[in-house]
């Protein structure tokens, strides 16, 4: 059975913004990634974590529940020359049941929040070797911070075409903004890294950086298409007038076509406690 992400799969895979460079630094410091190391992309979607991770380690298990998301990564892996990568289809819950060999290193991006955090720690501290580490990234969104003026633009006619509510993704309670990349708030990001710490991987270390980001009109619509809650599913044979009306109200707020925004991005890194 198909997950809400399936209509959203190929406009996930192109419009998300990846991850920043300081993260993917971060990690090969922090692993001393090399080219022997195997690991796993949990929640893998498209292949967002995983496919800039393929060139520094010897494979790369990619896992998430919906066939359109592997496909999607699965295509791009294809382009990019990257036969390191096995494509699975499975949830969290199953992990221990996918004969995976002995991870060095879980990834885990957005889908974290939709997981179980207690249990998926603990499964992976089964499947991870000694030294091996969890590491959770995620936008995140702090309520009181303030949004560019564009962003007001595609609430209201997202809310036009699909009514009030969160999107996908928003911590319960308040809905993040329209750009959010299915971001935390700040709170939820606090509960998540102490979760971890109460886990088999206990010793945990957190990173933040600003990300600035600049998308063209038609890349604002893709992001709203690529959220499970405005994607193609939800608006069945309103995605065209949805497409039509947003370009329309962005470009009648600012004619140049560019909107801007700063993404902050969290990462917690997690490994066992040294004995």
């Amino acid at each position: 059975m198909s997950t809400p992400f399936a209509s959203a799969a190929a406009h996930y895979a192109r419009y998300r913004a990846p991850y920043p460079r300081e993260f993917h630094a971060l990690l090969a410091d922090r692993f001393a990634l090399d080219g022997s190391q195997t690991v796993l992309d949990l929640g893998a979607g498209p292949g967002t974590l995983g496919l800039p991770l393929a060139p520094q380690a010897d494979h790369v298990y990619a896992v998430d529940p919906e066939p359109a998301m592997l496909a999607e990564g699965a295509r791009l892996a294809h382009e990019r020359g990257l036969a390191n990568i096995s494509w699975l289809r499975g949830d969290a819950a199953a992990v221990t049941r996918l004969c995976l060999p002995r991870i060095d290193l879980c990834v885990i991006g957005r889908a974290f929040h939709l997981m179980d955090r207690g249990r998926v720690p603990a499964d992976l501290d089964e499947v991870l070797a000694p030294r091996g580490g969890v590491v959770v990234v995620t936008s995140l969104h702090r309520p009181d911070d303030p949004e560019p003026a564009w962003t007001a633009v595609v609430a209201e006619v997202r809310e036009r075409f699909l009514g009030p509510g969160p999107v996908a993704g928003a911590g319960a309670g308040t809905p993040p903004p329209a750009d959010c990349e299915d971001g935390q708030h700040l709170d939820d990001w606090d509960d998540l890294v102490e979760g971890l710490a109460k886990s088999p991987f206990s010793r945990v270390e957190t990173h933040q950086w600003d990300q600035p980001v600049r998308r063209t009109a038609d890349e604002v619509i893709g992001l709203q298409l690529s959220l499970a809650a405005s994607g193609p599913a939800a608006l069945g044979d309103r995605v065209t007038a949805f497409r039509a009306e947003l370009r329309r109200a962005l470009l009648d707020h600012d004619p140049r076509g560019t909107y801007a925004r700063t993404l902050r991005i969290g990462a917690a890194v997690a490994t066992r406690p040294r004995r």
